[in-house]
């Protein structure tokens, strides 16, 4: 089996509260993936303001040496949650399945309210972007049940990394 080829990924919290100290959500993201080989690019946190989410996402998606963006926080309905209105419109394609089956792998842990989830990920300009909710739970079934997986390039039979890898651009 090939070697796995490690991705850049940038990890953003967007929490009106949260500090370096006390994101364990971020910190979580950023355990997982460095264990799993991948490179932290950066890490930041943001307050739950659209524009400020939306400026962040849109300079690691425009940076090159960027290919995975991964965000915590911001996916319910309360009054300031706006991580889905700030990404979506920057995303070229969706990947639908990415929230579906967030929620069906929630939806064993936490039930009915797992539909209160805005959980999304989609492409643009050849990164792959990930919304999660800001719980270290969501964090832990996100990345476990999908994306250790999906940015793994030895993934069977397809896998996001080969899609944000230069020179690859498919999916197996």
């Amino acid at each position: 089996m090939d070697a796995m080829e490690a991705l850049n990924i940038a990890v953003l919290t967007v929490s009106d509260t949260r500090t370096e100290e006390t994101d364990r959500s971020g910190q979580s993201l950023v355990q997982r993936l460095t264990e799993a080989g991948h490179r932290l690019a950066d890490k930041r946190i943001v307050p739950d303001d659209v524009y400020q989410i939306r400026a962040v996402v849109a300079q690691w998606i425009a940076d090159p040496s960027v290919q995975v963006v991964l965000t915590t926080g911001g996916t319910g309905f309360t009054g300031r949650d706006s991580t889905p209105e700030a990404v979506s419109v920057l995303l070229d394609k969706r990947i639908e399945g990415f929230g579906e089956r967030f929620r069906q792998l929630s939806g064993d842990e936490i039930g009915s309210s797992t539909i209160q989830s805005r959980a999304l990920g989609g492409f643009a300009n050849a990164t792959v972007v990930f919304c999660l909710p800001g719980s270290t739970g969501a964090c832990r079934t996100g990345w476990d049940g999908i994306l250790a997986e999906q940015l793994d390039s030895r993934h069977k039979p397809c896998n996001f990394a080969n899609l944000v890898i230069p020179g690859r651009g498919q999916h197996g």
